[in-house]
């Protein structure tokens, strides 16, 4: 069975003393109904890992003691970020899940012109916070070193400003691919350098408005193809992160040197 793996809070006390609280010891305690003795891998927030032993565990408070540090790698070597246009239902709780696993950096979720879907304010603590739970659950199964990054909705004033922030831009426009335009994606992926940043952007089920593909364009962003097939809304930010990985992982292991 594989050791259980939490993104602790706070850093190691003095002797190696990692505190565990919250959710995190109840899932210990009450869950897997662990003992002193028992091995996890705890996550620190400078994205350090350490294989950890189970010291103590009273009124859903655990100690454990660090046994050895790891050396992992499974961060993409560049950040992705996914922005969506809200979807109808489930779509963006499944965009954070898989596109977690799949190694975003962040997701930041927009009010798109055509989008069916209202926030609604009052439920905003709640709903973001699920969301954020969502991402930490997956990037634990992932065994990630990151939780990514989940924004509570952005107005596209802001989502554009954002994109300031970006070393590269781009938003995916169906009608890019009605045009068989399909060469601008790996086009701008190869644009990026380790440690860079790209924002990509997608629409809510009914696209872009034109006034927001054009505003978008104005920004810096470029418009792309992903493929020749017209993909759902919430497959779309999976195939670019997949995308990505082959670009940076697969295709090109060491990419990271030969790029630099």
């Amino acid at each position: 069975m594989a050791v259980q793996r939490y993104f602790v809070s706070g850093q190691a006390q003095q002797g190696g003393i990692v505190a565990i609280s919250g959710d995190d010891a109840h899932h210990i305690a009450r869950v897997m109904r662990m003992k002193p003795g028992d091995g996890i891998i705890c996550v620190f927030p400078d994205g350090r890992t350490a294989v950890c032993e189970i010291e103590q565990i009273a009124n859903e408070h655990v100690q454990a003691r660090i046994v050895q540090w790891k050396k992992e790698r499974s961060e993409l070597p560049v950040r992705i970020y996914i922005a969506q246009g809200l979807p109808k239902g489930e779509k963006w709780e499944l965009v954070i899940q898989k596109g977690t696993e799949l190694g975003a950096a962040g997701f930041l979720p927009f009010e798109a012109a055509r989008s069916v879907v209202k926030w609604d304010a009052k439920k905003a603590e709640k709903k973001v916070e699920r969301w954020r739970k969502i991402a930490k659950e997956a990037a634990e199964q992932a065994e990630r070193t990151v939780v990514p990054d989940v924004r509570a909705p952005l107005s596209f004033v802001e989502l554009l400003a954002f994109g300031q922030t970006v070393d590269v831009r781009l938003f995916a426009y169906e009608k890019e691919a009605r045009n068989a335009r399909h060469a601008a994606l790996p086009a701008l992926l190869s644009r990026l350098r380790p440690g860079g940043a790209l924002l990509a952007v997608f629409g809510p089920e009914g696209g872009f408005s034109p006034e927001e593909a054009e505003q978008l364009r104005q920004h810096g962003f470029s418009p792309c193809s992903l493929g020749p097939r017209i993909l759902r809304t919430e497959t779309a930010p999976l195939y670019l992160l997949s995308a990505a990985s082959y670009e940076w992982e697969l295709r090109a292991p060491s990419g990271e040197a030969e790029r630099a």
